[in-house]
């Protein structure tokens, strides 16, 4: 399966006898699948197969459904709403009650008030309405195959950055196993210059046991084979998941978290100017390769 982003857009018009329409597709990152729907009155007997639709094809992101549309005039029959006149009429002889000498109304000017005039549309049968609800839901499944078009030449792109910053990350992992500050002679001339200090001011008297002790700290400290070995894996872990492919952001997430765990572990073992730096540059490329990897589905 193919690497997808959440961030994709798609626009699909198409019109079905006098009536024409929009579908416009969003969606943005989200932790889940958010699916927000605009319609217009009317369709809401649809909005559960938009949605169903939508969840067939998409797992995470912020996804907003709209849809616009217009309806050509027509045999539109064009009359005055009784009920809305009578309020407007009412509405003017109060006026003219509390506001003496106030000006005549107008009859274009009283027309004029929304709801007056009304614009009847024929009505289309049950027939005529499934035919539209089916039109409408096709094209919904054109737009969404564009949508996730878009998110998987997205995908793709984010997915050839991250496999690039892993490698880096395996290659500085390489870098820290192969520093001199791990060989056993540094180790050993660290530990000497960290006796030498211990012995200062001692006059050559010091404790056999706080010695030993002291030598074990610094050994252990020195010894990031553990970290080593899981952030190899790690590096195995994360290129299986990209070429698994699909929905694997969250897991990509949770194996960057684990890749900054184990490399702070080893920039607070080090005690060499050079694997600090590795270290640090480790943690450059894990936070720039986290950011890519939110972006995934």
């Amino acid at each position: 399966m193919a690497l997808a982003s959440m961030t994709g857009f798609s626009r699909v018009q198409s019109e079905l006898g006098p009536i024409r329409w929009t579908w416009e597709l969003r969606s943005v990152n989200g932790k889940s699948l958010d699916i927000r729907i605009r319609i217009p009155n009317g369709l809401e007997t649809i909005e559960a197969k938009i949605r169903e639709r939508c969840a067939k094809v998409l797992r995470r992101g912020n996804v907003s459904v709209g849809l616009s549309m217009q309806r050509d005039l027509g045999d539109a029959e064009l009359t005055i709403n009784e009920a809305a006149l009578e309020s407007v009429l009412a509405a003017i002889e109060l006026v003219k009650q509390r506001v003496p000498g106030v000006a005549e109304p107008t009859v274009d000017g009283i027309l004029s008030q929304k709801g007056v005039f009304e614009l009847k549309e024929a009505e289309d049968d049950e027939d005529a309405k499934a035919a539209l609800h089916a039109s409408l839901l096709t094209t919904l499944d054109a737009a969404l195959l564009d949508l996730v078009d878009m998110r998987h030449t997205e995908g793709r792109n984010i997915g050839a950055v991250v496999r690039a910053q892993i490698d880096k990350i395996s290659d500085l992992t390489g870098a820290a196993e192969a520093s001199p500050a791990r060989q056993p002679e540094a180790i050993k001339a660290r530990l000497r210059e960290q006796l030498a200090l211990l012995m200062d001011g001692t006059d050559g008297q010091l404790d056999p046991q706080r010695l030993h002790q002291e030598a074990v700290l610094l050994a252990t400290r020195a010894d990031i084979r553990e970290e080593l070995d899981r952030l190899d894996a790690h590096v195995k872990a994360a290129r299986e998941l990209i070429d698994t492919g699909g929905a694997v952001g969250r897991r990509l997430d949770f194996l960057a978290q684990e890749f900054n765990r184990e490399t702070n572990t080893l920039c607070s073992k080090s005690n060499d100017v050079d694997l600090t730096a590795i270290g640090l540059d480790l943690k450059a490329v894990i936070d720039q390769m986290r950011e890519q990897i939110q972006n995934l589905e």
